[in-house]
């Protein structure tokens, strides 16, 4: 007979917490400075928001699509390995691109004579390289030798005169980008060197002198559809695309990871009936969190300006997304995954989207959450945008963005005297108008660490929003729908996420990102006003405990048992006295043999 294999619950949950600590630490080390990224190589803030949107529809779309096959093939273990192992490769692939040379790219946080030198280009390379050597082809075309670097006054004066006689001269030289263009004045007194921009191509020059011999090439680009429109567009454009297919892949790679690891933890811990334990993780995913997002900040900002300068310093949150990601393989071997066969959620989603659609308070949750997820992406997208721009490093925001993670992770030791206090519907609008709160604060920022007092209400605006999210997902779910319910309710955060993303990204390119954070400040408050009003008007529904009403039908059950048992045998007593009576009574009145004699 073969033995049942037991359940070390203790065992699963520690593995569960590790994998959450060290997966929520690689993204942590990358994901909030990502934008930043962009902002360097030179993307404009419309871009980004564009790329940053796709990244939330990506994920929006194919987690559940990826998490249901994981479960369909039973091959959740792959797909957990094979996300962890293709993400950290394609990440790297955004180190290969180069920075755009336009105003707008910033090179790092150091000294201004080191971002100087870190925002000096190949092309500002070459032009210093012309300027200093310029001298020398001006005087061998005048008819003279170049003179010795430790030349004389009287060589200089009477050099001049040759210098004199010959006519201007001009010197194109040309590498793609730019050109530099000398001329002599008279006498030799004043040397004027510009450097001229320009948009031509490497191919620009014989163009102009057998342009028909170019044409069929162009043409035959043009053929290749997407790829060969790249080569008409700018260098600004390329890269924005380049960036947006490696980001699209990217996500589509660990997208996976999350949900399909969640749904295997949460089952194997619902066949040990312990599923009320799974909650646990999400601490140690803060923590997590917390940890990359602070300590790369802090490795980051200790490394010389000198040694860390533009994509080396940049490399380091790269490196470390990789690292940790490649380190959590072996935890993710022996990660407790469990395929309950015998349920079929396929219709899951669907059913809970049933739900959450007849419920009037969940969707008044869901719409909440939509705007939430919107303003939450104006602030992860931006705000390390806003640092920076009043002389925050990047030891100044990671400690920033750590600290509102701890905040957030904070809150289970106060939702005990929340919940005493006030509803979950009047806590999810104290939660959205706590959002509110930072980003109107985020629009008047003046220092490196002004934005820190302000994560203080991460504890509410995150952590307690999704306290009140969760208890509106008990009382709109049915029993064993409650995930389902959840689910719906992220992928709405996503939603809004995409959409607040695209929308930021244009305001900010119009507006300033002053008047994005106060423009979403005002729509929060001006909802947390409405939220309350609307859910006065709803019908108020009598929550239903269903664990509640299981045991009250047991109790009930066997209360009617033993009245039945109580009452048959009170009915037995009382006809047995009732026939002993009879007797009794028969008996006193038959006459005895005494009396008859």
């Amino acid at each position: 007979m073969k033995r049942t294999k037991q359940i070390d619950v203790k065992r699963a949950l520690a593995l569960a917490g590790t994998f959450s600590f060290l997966r929520s630490c690689s993204k942590a080390c990358l994901l909030p400075f990502l934008t930043l990224f962009f902002r360097q190589l030179g993307l404009s803030p419309a871009m980004t928001g564009v790329v940053m949107g796709a990244k939330h529809l990506v994920t929006l779309l194919w987690s559940p699509v990826a998490s249901l096959l994981a479960k369909h093939y039973n091959k959740r273990r792959v797909v957990i390995n094979c996300s962890l192992v293709f993400s950290a490769a394609v990440s790297l692939f955004l180190l290969l691109l180069p920075p755009t040379d336009v105003p707008g790219a910033r090179a790092g946080t150091c000294n201004a004579s080191d971002i100087t030198l870190q925002s000096v280009g190949p092309t500002q390379s070459l032009r210093d390289g012309l300027l200093a050597t310029a001298a020398a082809p001006e005087a061998s075309s005048a008819g003279t030798h170049p003179k010795p670097p430790f030349a004389s006054a009287s060589t200089d004066v009477k050099a001049a005169p040759a210098v004199t006689n010959s006519p201007p001269v001009h010197r194109n030289v040309t590498d793609g980008k730019a050109s530099v263009v000398l001329s002599s004045s008279v006498g030799g007194s004043k040397m004027n060197a510009s450097i001229v921009s320009s948009t031509s191509s490497s191919f620009a020059t014989p163009a102009r002198n057998k342009r028909s011999e170019f044409m069929p090439r162009v043409e035959e680009l043009r053929g290749f559809g997407f790829l060969g429109s790249l080569k008409d567009m700018d260098i600004k454009k390329q890269l924005f695309f380049m960036i947006l297919i490696i980001v699209s892949v990217w996500e589509c790679a660990s997208a996976p990871l999350e949900w399909t690891a969640d749904d295997g933890l949460y089952e194997y811990l619902d066949s040990a009936d312990a599923s009320d334990r799974h909650s646990s993780t999400e601490v140690w995913a803060l923590l997590g969190a917390a940890c990359g997002v602070g300590g790369t900040g802090l490795l980051v900002s200790h490394l010389s300006c000198l040694i860390a300068a533009h994509t080396y310093r940049t490399a380091v949150h790269f490196y470390s997304y990789a690292g940790l990601a490649v380190l959590a393989l072996p935890v993710a071997a022996y990660l407790p995954l469990y395929l309950n066969k015998k349920r079929d959620r396929a219709n899951g989603l669907l059913k809970a989207t049933q739900l959450v659609h007849g419920s009037p308070s969940a969707r008044l949750c869901t719409l909440t959450i939509l705007l939430v997820g919107a303003g939450g992406s104006a602030v992860s997208n931006f705000l390390l945008w806003q640092m920076q721009d009043h002389g925050s490093s990047e030891l100044h925001m990671g400690l920033t963005l750590s600290l509102a993670l701890l905040s957030q992770a904070a809150y289970p030791l106060l939702s005990g005297r929340v919940s005493k206090l006030l509803s979950p519907g009047r806590v999810l609008a104290v939660g959205a108008a706590s959002l509110g709160l930072q980003c109107f604060y985020y629009s008047f920022l003046s220092g490196a660490w002004a934005a820190l007092p302000a994560q203080v209400l991460c504890c509410f605006s995150s952590g307690a929003l999704w306290w009140a999210v969760k208890s509106q997902c008990e009382d709109v779910a049915t029993p064993g729908a409650e995930r389902s319910v959840s689910r719906v309710y992220s992928l709405s955060l996503g939603m809004g996420s995409a959409l607040g993303s695209f929308a930021g990204g244009f305001v900010v390119q119009r507006f300033g990102l002053a008047w994005l954070y106060r423009g979403v400040a005002v729509a929060l408050m001006a909802w947390c006003v409405c939220l309350p009003l609307l859910q006065w008007r709803i019908p108020h529904q009598r929550r239903i405990n269903y664990s509640r009403l299981l045991a009250a039908d047991a109790s009930e059950a066997s209360d009617s048992e033993s009245e039945q048992e109580r009452d048959w045998l009170d009915k037995a007593m009382a006809d047995d006295c009732s026939k002993n009576s009879n007797e009794r009574r028969t008996s006193l009145s038959k006459p005895t043999n005494s009396t008859l004699w």
